[in-house]
């Protein structure tokens, strides 16, 4: 029998609420001299409607209302930062992430591995254990790695750690705004960054979500329980792989659905405004998304944690300064 939902904390299947346990402070990384070697892609200066235009957010994520925001060009990578990247970044500078530092990380409690050894849960979820040892070099614990999965995103980064990254590679973190525009790829108004139909023609999955009975039993129809390589399905019109499922992605903003929609009666889009950064935004939806409880894996969909969050079904991408 499945544990049973709750919906009053319906961000929790996605970000666990839970507290690592304190560790040092993340080693400062020298600023722009990592090679980065991801495909980029352009996406051209204009306009373009962002939000919820469906009635499918729920109101405290502050999807609406749906409002024009023009930006600049950018360049935005082709796909999430994959494990050989961030092994680059990390056997370059020597860094240690903050699941490191801490000794323990979010995993979902289907994929912990046998031998490792689960410290916490989550009060509002308790589907999201806390494992020690659990990091990026280690995603379902000890016993578990990366062999076969250096084309897979990197996980159990927090949003501290994405920056670190960044400054390493002389790059930084999409905007949210930027980010829903690359991830729509050109078509205005769309659900999904294919269209507004979850399947194919052929009835075929399009992303990495969950299917089955949430939170017991994912049947992996789409071809993967846990990450997919990035450049698993098709990219969009933009060129860019898996903006929706497989795994969130930190941006750069705060998290204010209040501050959202004030921006918005606005036609501004400011990710500098004045909030509290207690909370950053992630994008995109996981593969532990599931329309009977996180119907996140859509273009305008939102969530957050906090900074020094990590977990097994967050990554990020970057963009040129």
């Amino acid at each position: 029998m499945s544990s049973p939902v709750d919906r009053s904390a319906p961000s929790s299947c996605c970000t666990p609420d839970l507290t690592p346990a304190p560790g040092r402070e993340p080693i400062p990384v020298p600023g722009g001299r990592g090679a980065h070697l991801i495909e980029q892609c352009h996406v051209e200066a204009g306009a373009f409607r962002m939000g919820d235009p469906f009635g499918d957010g729920l109101p405290g994520d502050g999807e609406s209302p749906v409002h024009e925001v023009t930006l600049d060009a950018f360049d935005i990578d082709a796909t999430t930062v994959t494990n050989a990247d961030f092994a680059r970044f990390a056997d370059d500078t020597g860094y240690r992430t903050e699941a490191e530092l801490a000794g323990l990380s979010a995993v979902f409690h289907t994929l912990v591995h046998p031998r490792a050894t689960v410290v916490s849960s989550s009060p509002r979820a308790p589907w999201w254990l806390g494992v020690e040892g659990a990091g990026w070099r280690h995603p379902e614990g000890p016993g578990s790695d990366l062999r076969a999965r250096e084309d897979h995103p990197v996980v159990h980064v927090t949003w501290n750690d994405a920056q670190a990254y960044c400054a390493w590679a002389g790059r930084r973190l999409p905007t949210e705004a930027e980010w829903e525009r690359a991830s729509r790829g050109g078509l205005e108004g769309a659900r999904y960054p294919w269209g507004d139909d979850l399947l194919d023609a052929r009835g075929d999955w399009q992303a990495n979500i969950w299917q089955g009975s949430f939170p017991d039993h994912d049947t992996a129809e789409d071809g993967w329980a846990g990450t997919a390589p990035v450049r698993s399905y098709r990219p969009n019109g933009f060129g860019l792989w898996q903006t929706v499922g497989n795994v969130w992605e930190w941006c750069d903003d705060p998290f204010d659905p209040r501050a959202y929609a004030k921006r918005a009666r606005a036609q501004v889009h400011d990710p500098r405004s004045r909030v509290a950064p207690t909370l950053r935004v992630l994008r995109g939806g996981s593969y532990l998304c599931h329309d009977s409880y996180c119907n996140r894996y859509r273009n305008a969909a939102r969530s957050s944690n906090t900074p020094d969050s990590s977990m097994g079904n967050a990554g990020f991408r970057t963009v040129a300064l």
